[in-house]
């Protein structure tokens, strides 16, 4: 298993980032630990989460998920070993929220306290404000860098209209690049990607971290009734995948896992890293199995064959 640079940063990860909104959500601070513990102890180094995780959580109020970790961090004391990445712009409630530049000034100062951190390795803007100049965005961000307080910059849920925008005001104004793009993107949810996305991020050499890597889950092969629909939080409105491409899907990924003994997980994500543009699937885990599944994809070596038979059942 060998790192991959992200995007033209000097950031070097394993091909897998483990995804932090189940923090604080679906697993407390202890389990999270766990997990925590497990994934690093693999050798795998990224970490994403964001400033908003978990508000949707019942009694929750945002900023548990980088608390969770922060406290890890201080515990465990290997922040110079791992690479945090966070977000800015979701509805943090109390009208905080947007990407002006005090809004986001004052929004990195209490991720980096939930976090106990001096540094975010990688900060990102998770949605867009269209009312905020791009400039104005950046020229936060370029106040944080300049601070030592952020190292890099991503995008995440931002039309590629307003990507170009960025770059091009980044290029002419001499404001910080985004280097990175975190977009929706699985073997069952392909065309948005591919079809707007995955060019602008080859021509501009940004690192990809797609979240949903799973579709949610419905990737593993855990929902095929209604009657699997209950099993987790997610399963809510499952169903809706199936039909005869979703099923197609997990037959397909069903074959290939028979001939390697792996999991349908392993292989949903292995052909995710096989992808040209892709730098490393962003996933989750609420248990050590699921975990396992989840980081023995990058060691999952398919062959071309594979990897085409995946790409055509899944059209």
């Amino acid at each position: 298993m060998e790192k991959r640079q992200l995007g033209t940063t000097g950031l070097h990860m394993y091909p897998i980032a483990f995804g932090g909104n189940v923090f604080g959500w679906t697993i407390d601070q202890n389990k999270s630990f766990e997990i925590l513990d497990a994934f690093t102890g693999a050798g795998f180094n990224f970490i994403d989460t964001a400033d908003v995780y978990s508000r949707w959580a019942p009694g929750n109020a945002s900023g548990e998920s980088e608390a969770i970790i922060g406290n890890w961090l201080r515990e465990r004391n290997n922040r110079s070993e791992v690479i945090i990445a966070t977000k800015v712009g979701s509805d943090m409630g109390d009208s905080k929220k947007g990407l002006k530049k005090d809004y986001i000034i004052q929004a990195a100062e209490a991720s980096l306290k939930r976090l106990k951190t001096d540094y975010i390795d990688l900060y990102q803007t998770h949605f867009d404000e269209e009312s905020t100049p791009v400039q104005e965005t950046l020229e936060a961000y370029q106040q944080l860098i300049k601070d030592g307080k952020v190292r890099y910059i991503g995008t995440s849920n931002m039309s590629p209209e307003r990507i170009k925008e960025s770059l091009q005001t980044s290029q002419e104004h001499g404001l910080p690049l985004y280097e990175t793009l975190q977009p929706h993107y699985n073997m069952l949810d392909r065309q948005g990607y591919e079809s707007t996305y995955e060019q602008l991020a080859l021509a501009n050499n940004l690192g990809v971290i797609p979240y949903f890597s799973l579709a949610s889950g419905f990737l593993t092969g855990k929902y095929r009734t209604k009657e699997d629909l209950g099993k987790s939080a997610r399963g809510g409105d499952m169903d809706k995948n199936f039909n005869e491409r979703g099923f197609r899907i997990l037959a397909a990924l069903d074959k290939v896992a028979a001939q390697y003994n792996a999991t349908p997980t392993t292989v949903a994500l292995a052909w995710l890293i096989n992808r040209p543009s892709i730098t490393a699937p962003i996933v989750s885990a609420t248990s050590i199995s699921q975990l396992d599944s989840l980081i023995a994809a990058p060691k999952l070596s398919l062959t071309a064959e594979d990897v085409a038979f995946l790409t055509q059942e899944s059209k």
